[in-house]
C-alpha cells in the first residue's frame, strides 16, 4: 500500500486496474484449486460406490444362508452329471436339477471371491484367496469368516453402528440358486419369438388373401 500513486487521476486508474487484475488473478487460481478439489472428491467417491455397491453384491452371494448346506460344492459339470445318480425316491430330472444348482452357486461364488480379491481389503483379500484355493484344490469351501469380515466393513464405511459382540448370529453360506428359474426363463423366452412368429404368418396369410380379393374384384369390373 506504501507504493500506491494517487497524486493523479492517470496514477488512480492504474493503481485501480492493478489492483483489480491481481483480484481476478487470485479469483481464477481459488476457482480452479476448488475445481480441481471437487473433481477429485467425486471420482473419490464414485470410486467408493463403486466398490461398496460390488462388496455388497459380493455379501450377498456369500452369506445368503442362514440354514442347510453352508459350504460350497467344488465339483465341476462333468463330476456332477457323473455323481449325480438318483437317490431313494428321486428321479434323474430331480438329481439333474440338484446337480444344476450346485453348480450356479459354485459359479457365483467363484465370481464373488474374483470380486472381493480386487476390490477387498488386505484381511478381505487373504480370506478370499484361501477360499478360492479351497476351490481350486475341490475341497468343500466355507466362507462364514468372510462374510464376517465384509459386514464389518461395510458397516463402518456406512457409518452404522457395529454389531454387538453379545449377540448371537448364525454361520452364514452361499445363497442357494433355483436351477429352475434359468431354465423357465429360456422356455419362456422361445415361446415368446414363437408367437411372434406365428402371429407374422397369420398376418402374411391375411394380406395375401386380401390382395387376392382385390385383384378378384378388378376382374370382375374389367369383365
Amino acid at each position: 500500500m506504501r507504493n500506491l500513486d494517487f497524486s493523479s487521476w492517470h496514477a488512480l486508474l492504474s493503481t485501480v486496474v492493478g489492483l483489480a487484475l491481481i483480484t481476478l488473478i487470485m479469483v481464477g487460481v481459488r476457482l480452479l484449486a476448488m475445481h480441481t478439489v471437487q473433481k477429485r472428491r467425486e471420482r473419490e467417491n464414485r470410486q467408493i460406490n463403486e466398490r461398496l455397491r460390488t462388496l455388497i453384491a459380493a455379501y450377498k452371494t456369500l452369506g445368503g444362508s442362514f440354514t442347510g448346506d453352508l459350504s460350497v460344492d467344488p465339483a465341476h459339470l462333468r463330476d456332477l452329471r457323473r455323481m449325480s445318480a438318483p437317490a431313494d425316491g428321486e428321479t434323474n430330472e430331480t438329481a439333474s436339477q440338484r446337480s444344476d444348482r450346485s453348480r450356479r452357486m459354485r459359479d457365483a461364488v467363484e465370481a464373488a471371491l474374483s470380486d472381493i480379491i480386487l476390490l477387498g481389503t488386505e484381511e478381505q483379500v487373504a480370506l478370499a484367496a484361501r477360499a478360492a484355493t479351497e476351490l481350486s484344490e475341490g475341497r468343500p469351501t466355507h466362507t462364514a469368516e468372510l462374510v464376517v469380515s465384509l459386514r464389518d466393513f461395510i458397516r463402518k464405511v456406512l457409518d452404522l453402528e457395529a454389531v454387538p459382540a453379545s449377540l448371537a448370529i448364525p454361520r452364514q453360506g452361499p445363497t442357494r440358486i433355483s436351477a429352475m428359474r434359468g431354465k423357465a426363463e429360456g422356455k419362456g423366452d422361445g415361446g415368446g419369438k414363437a408367437a411372434g412368429g406365428g402371429a407374422g404368418g397369420i398376418g402374411g396369410g391375411m394380406g395375401g388373401m386380401s390382395s387376392h380379393a382385390t385383384f378378384d374384384n378388378d376382374h370382375e369390373a374389367h369383365r
